[in-house]
């Protein structure tokens, strides 16, 4: 799945958009690497996401198209 509708999916950002202009500027890191909108995440895969002066660390737990509000989050782990 692409990065930026994991993100959106799972819930860590609200919108696909705004998902994809974060990954842009270069605040989105898998695995340590600076990883663009287009980025395959697999299950295993830590993200850090840059929100300002605080960062979000998570493990990616599962990995589906579509999810229910409250199921969201059961696809990812906060480290």
């Amino acid at each position: 799945m692409r990065l930026d509708k994991f993100l959106k999916v799972s819930r860590l950002i609200k919108r696909r958009t705004v998902a994809n202009e974060a990954c842009d500027a270069g605040r989105v890191t898998v695995n340590g690497k600076v990883a663009k909108a287009s980025h395959d995440v697999k299950t295993g895969d830590i993200i850090e996401i840059g929100f300002g002066t605080r960062t979000v660390k998570a493990q990616v737990l599962d990995v589906q198209e579509t999810v229910r509000k409250d199921e969201a989050k059961e696809l990812f782990r906060y480290l």
